[in-house]
């Protein structure tokens, strides 16, 4: 057995299952959105079969939208091809138990077309493994952490259904940030929540409060890049299953509600060469002592942001959280240790590493993360110079370029980059750019609370 607590090898599944302490491994990959799909399968039967030959599912889930209805215009599977299957392989580097769940295991799987068994290019984690391998062909690899922020409510998900998601009831009534007695009134969930990541080899680091009512941040362990993305996944499904089987509920919405904080996933990102940060050096950036590989890896995350911000920002919800002195980013810009800043650098020597404060905590991990290695290495191909570091506030800062305002305006940046092309494939920016498209147009049609409240007496 692995030392991490609840990673398992062959070995050690097939004797918990002959001892009768598991009986069920879900075998799951990311969606577009984020959300673990797949199966449940008897554990003596994956031991016997699927562990070694995967198993299939039908490739429409690379094309529906948030209600699982498949969405017409996509080259990759549609109705005229019949929505055939494509392939589940499971890592079973990612073999571990789901403490929360009874007598249950848990294995991520990397998405590949039926015939060929090549990985399909549209599934998430297909795009953040063609990066990793353009870093490790560039000698680099690549060590990262998501600080995820929630919030959690009394209410139950059927009850915040039934209230059409209005008039929830935080768990904490007045803010929290850094709070210790109000995040005691919390811990029946948190602490659950850090047991269980802890028992299912996801190590945990600590938990907080946040700035807004009921609103929490827990932070799990640093790792390379692919592990750290799939951490951040099953980390949001089991807080999402925890409080289900609590009666209440969490959200990682980026801006659930008006006049509250928004939920960040703040992403820190060093790139290795071998053992050693290969971010420390004698160039000085301001307070910055960093390499010509640091300078240039944030130049070119910084460079392509607006082209990449779809895969930090995917929600028509995610552009409501950029307000200007809400701990958002709202401008691009960086420095050192400044929370104004989308990129804030933080640590020296070997800690040395960048703090992009721009995704929500809505974002799909592997395609974020996909897009900040694509954007630095760019960055280091091509000697991309980051602007001059800025000291100050930066929302007071006017002159300096904004984050898009809207998935719309991301989008049109998105489809129209010759680096989105040229790092990710054209196949896979159209693929996106439909996707994304349709979350613009269900929200363009949807009749919403606020045009209610505003319009139904009073116009």
């Amino acid at each position: 057995m692995s030392a991490l607590r609840g990673m398992m090898s062959m070995e050690a599944l097939s004797a918990r299952v002959a001892a009768d302490e598991l009986e069920t491994v879900i075998i799951a990959f990311s969606d577009h959105y984020g959300r673990l799909m797949g199966k449940r399968l008897d554990a003596e039967y994956f031991i016997a079969e699927a562990a070694r030959q995967g198993t299939h599912a039908c490739n429409y889930l690379l094309t529906t939208d948030m209600e699982m209805e498949p969405v017409p215009g996509y080259r990759f599977a549609n109705w005229e091809r019949g929505y055939g299957d494509f392939h589940l392989v499971p890592d079973m580097n990612t073999l571990r138990r789901a403490s929360w769940l009874h007598k249950t295991a848990i294995v991520l799987c990397d998405v590949e077309d039926e015939r060929a068994h090549q990985p399909v290019a549209v599934a998430p984690r297909s795009i953040l493994r063609r990066q990793l391998k353009a870093a490790a062909s560039m000698g680099f690899g690549v060590n990262a952490a998501s600080e995820l922020e929630y919030y959690i409510y009394r209410d139950s998900y059927r009850e915040a259904h039934e209230k059409g998601y209005d008039d929830l009831v935080p768990l904490g009534w007045y803010l929290e940030d850094y709070h210790i007695l109000q995040g005691t009134r919390e811990e029946a969930f948190t602490a659950a929540a850090r047991r269980h990541l802890k028992h299912s080899g996801i190590p945990v680091e600590s938990s907080k409060g946040e700035w807004g009512l009921g609103q929490h941040e827990l932070n799990i362990r640093y790792a390379d890049l692919l592990t750290m993305a799939d951490r951040h996944s099953l980390m949001k499904h089991c807080l999402k299953e925890i409080a289900d089987g609590q009666g209440s509920s969490v959200t990682f919405m980026a801006k659930p509600f008006s006049g509250q904080a928004g939920s960040s996933c703040h992403v820190h990102l060093s790139l290795f060469q071998g053992q050693a940060n290969a971010f420390p050096g004698d160039s000085a950036l301001g307070p910055v002592s960093g390499s010509d590989v640091f300078r240039h890896f944030l130049g070119g995350w910084m460079a392509h942001l607006p082209a990449m911000m779809v895969y930090y920002a995917p929600t028509v919800n995610a552009y409501k959280r950029y307000e200007d002195g809400s701990w958002a980013p709202t401008r691009i810009a960086w420095s050192y240790d400044n929370r104004t800043a989308g990129f804030r650098v933080v640590g020296s020597g070997e800690s040395l590493r960048i703090e992009c404060r721009v995704p929500g905590a809505d974002c799909n991990p592997y395609l974020a993360y996909a897009a900040a290695l694509a954007s630095g290495l760019d960055g280091i191909a091509n000697k991309i110079e980051p602007p001059e570091i800025f000291e100050g506030d930066i929302y007071a800062a006017r002159h300096l370029p904004r984050v898009p305002y809207t998935l719309e305006q991301a989008v049109d940046f998105f489809e129209s980059s010759e680096f989105a092309r040229r790092a990710f494939g054209a196949d896979v920016v159209g693929h996106y750019a439909h996707f994304f498209r349709n979350e613009v147009e269900s929200f363009r049609g949807a009749v919403t609370d606020w045009e209610r409240k505003r319009y139904f007496e009073r116009i």
